[in-house]
Formats: structure tokens, sequence, C-alpha cells
């Protein structure tokens, strides 16, 4: 993304080109990416499927029995959804409610948190400001964790309805990873507290 930034191509091919002639990996032993280069990595991804990940999924496959989907089932209903709701317990209240005593923090409705994907309001006066928490694994999993459409657009109705804004903290432990949200929430809180 950050090459892409610098080039602003107005076509595709302008963007191809571009990035031949200055792309480069990083790490101590960089080198200028190139089509060939590319085309390698395809293949030792195509390698590393069809040799090593196809198999050991045909293997899992075989050898996945009843007792193992009960399991998981119960694992993801019970296990997984206790430890996220006190992990959302932790984040607001040994977190963001000790740092902002000024906030009233609320779980939110039900609605909300399923449609809207707000867990918890922090009300500023009458207007309140959304928390969403992702446990930090959400941000490996996906490359940098980012919002869908779908999201983004149900984080601009609760801003229209409540008046502030919609901030994912991505959680490790019960604590808060991503510090750099607390800067931003803190400047929401004074927007929302001079309007």
């Amino acid at each position: 993304m950050a090459l892409i930034r610098q080039c602003q191509p107005k076509t595709i091919e302008e963007w191809e080109n571009w990035y031949f002639e200055n792309a480069f990996t990083e790490g101590k032993n960089a080198f200028k990416v190139t089509k060939e280069s590319l085309e390698e990595l395809g293949n030792r991804l195509y390698e590393k499927i069809t040799e090593v990940v196809i198999p050991e999924w045909q293997e899992a496959f075989r050898n996945l029995t009843l007792q193992d989907c009960i399991d998981y089932i119960h694992n993801l209903t019970i296990n997984r959804t206790f430890d996220g709701y006190i992990r959302e317990k932790s984040v607001i209240n040994d977190g963001l409610a000790k740092i902002y005593p000024s906030v009233r923090f609320e779980e939110s409705p039900s609605e909300l948190d399923h449609a809207g994907d707000v867990d918890y309001l922090g009300y500023v006066g009458e207007k309140a400001f959304g928390i969403q928490i992702k446990p930090v694994t959400a941000n490996s999993n996906f490359g940098n964790y980012s919002v869908s459409e779908r999201m983004k657009a149900s984080f601009k109705d609760f801003e229209i309805q409540y008046g502030g804004k919609v901030f994912i903290i991505l959680s490790l432990n019960g604590e808060i990873a991503n510090k750099e949200a607390l800067i931003e929430i803190e400047t929401e809180i004074g927007r929302l507290k001079s309007m």
C-alpha cells in the first residue's frame, strides 16, 4: 500500500510498470521484485499447498470424528464466548473506565452489538462513542485487521445516531494492545465534550 500511494496511478498498467521499477523486498537480503520473483513465489506456494497443506488436511479429514465436531462446537459456544466476555469486561473495567473516569461505559444493546459491531458505548454527556473489542490475534490473522465495508456503514450509522466515532480495541490478555487508539479516543472525547 505504501508503494501504490507513492505512485498514485491512474491505470493498472501504470501501477504495474511503476511497481516493477521500484519494488524491493525488505530485510537483510533485500532484492528487487521482478515478474520472475513473483512467479517463483507462486511456484513455491503451489508446491507448499499441494505437497504439504492438502495432504495434511486430507489426513485430518480422514481422522475427523463426530466427537471432534461436538467438542469444537462446545468450545466455540461455551469456552470462547466466555473468554471473549471476560476479555471485553477487562478492557473496559480495568482499562478504559480507569483511563477515562469521566466517561460512562455501558454494554451496547444486543441489536447494536450484532448489527452495528459495537460492543460498548462510551457516553460523554448525551453523546457516545463506540468500542469494538477484538482479540489481538484478529490483527495477525487478517494481516492487519481492517473493517469491512458493512462495518464501515454500520460505524457511520452509529456516528449519525450517537454523535461519536467507533474505535476498534485490540485486546491481549484483557489489556489494550493498540495503545495508539487511546490517543484517538482522547481526541474524540474532547470533540464530544465541545459539542
